[in-house]
């Protein structure tokens, strides 16, 4: 017994060496194909010698060089693919005009190129596929956001894209100064206090409820849970679920919240609950009770003030400023969709408020 035992642990060893050895591998690919993209790239502006200048001879270096490399390695060197290795090359160099070639057809010294390329590969995370969305964003702030943000919280292509598609920057950046929108775009989301962990609206299509269909909270509640996944990256980073209509007791009376999770940046509870319709300044005082008795009653010495958040179809911004204290920071109303809204229907929503 105890020699099969110690076997099934050894066995276990080996597979996890293997799984992390074949991860290892996979990086490693995905590395170098897009460093020897930014590398094709900057051979291609190199060899253009102003581009502008002379668009039609780097139309038709385009043309001969997919045709040699298609010859060579088949397919994936297509024109418009050396179209993006040369975009990719222009939006990551660390300086673009310092890297092109001057008017007189002088280059950099080799030296510094290579110290360049190197300083800029670093930096490189992301598969080539990541990379070919990013490209589709033409603001430059935005586009860094994006890819920090899809580093840091190890997002899939199809989830970076569901990100944008929700337009998450432009959700963050509106209820930020300048300062702060700067920040974005060089560091990321950083979570420092809770008004940085909230967005305004929510974003639930993943749950697959239709817009104006009638359903109750609860079935709201259970289609959240069945996609707790996807929630908890539409909630952001550092939570961890901890329940689900978790009860509250005192005073033989009951009160039922209905999720209620854990931001481990904030070191905070986050208590949320679920509306159907307009938010009403009742909804607010019952989770004002609920934020109090888990402050005083659930919290540790070490830990912050709890988080409470409503989520709701619509909302009064009267409604909720006066039913709040004026120095509130930890209570908030928030609206969700359960469709992805149009990128028009976005920016209204996002300005309403």
């Amino acid at each position: 017994m105890t020699n099969n035992l110690s076997n099934t642990k050894f066995f276990s060893q080996i597979v996890d060496l293997l799984q992390s050895a074949r991860s290892n591998v996979v990086r490693a690919i995905n590395q170098t194909m897009v460093l020897t993209y930014f590398e094709i790239g900057r051979m291609i502006v190199e060899e253009e010698q102003g581009g502008k200048e002379r668009a039609a001879y780097g139309k038709q270096l385009l043309k001969e060089l997919s045709k040699v490399l298609t010859k060579e390695f088949g397919r994936g060197f297509s024109v418009q693919n050396l179209e993006r290795m040369r975009s990719f090359y222009l939006a990551y160099s660390i300086s673009s005009t310092a890297l092109r070639i001057s008017k007189k057809g002088q280059t950099m010294s080799d030296e510094l190129q290579n110290e360049k390329s190197q300083t800029i590969s670093a930096q490189f995370h992301l598969s080539w596929s990541h990379y070919l969305k990013l490209l589709r964003i033409d603001d430059e702030n935005e586009r860094k956001f994006y890819e920090i943000e899809a580093v840091k919280n190890n997002w899939s292509v199809r989830e970076l894209e569901r990100q944008y598609d929700s337009a998450l920057y432009t959700r963050l950046a509106l209820s930020r100064d300048k300062e702060k929108v700067k920040e974005l775009s060089k560091k990321g989301l950083i979570i420092k206090k809770p008004k940085d962990a909230i967005k305004d609206p929510y974003i639930l299509e993943f749950i697959g409820l239709p817009a104006h269909s009638s359903y109750t909270e609860n079935q709201l509640e259970e289609e959240i849970i069945n996609k707790l996944e996807h929630f908890l990256l539409e909630l952001g980073s550092g939570f961890t679920f901890v329940a689900r209509q978790k009860r509250i007791s005192f005073d033989d009376k009951h009160f039922w919240i209905d999720l209620v999770f854990y931001n481990r940046i904030l070191k905070s509870f986050v208590l949320i609950d679920l509306k159907i319709g307009e938010l009403k300044h009742q909804d607010i005082g019952q989770m004002q009770m609920y934020v109090n008795y888990y402050d005083r009653e659930v919290r540790l010495e070490d830990e912050n003030k709890t988080i409470g958040i409503i989520l709701c179809q619509n909302k009064s911004e009267a409604v909720v400023e006066f039913t709040l204290p004026e120095n509130n920071e930890h209570i908030f109303a928030s609206r969700y969709k359960t469709v992805l809204p149009s990128k028009e229907d976005l920016k209204s929503l996002i300005k309403e408020q």
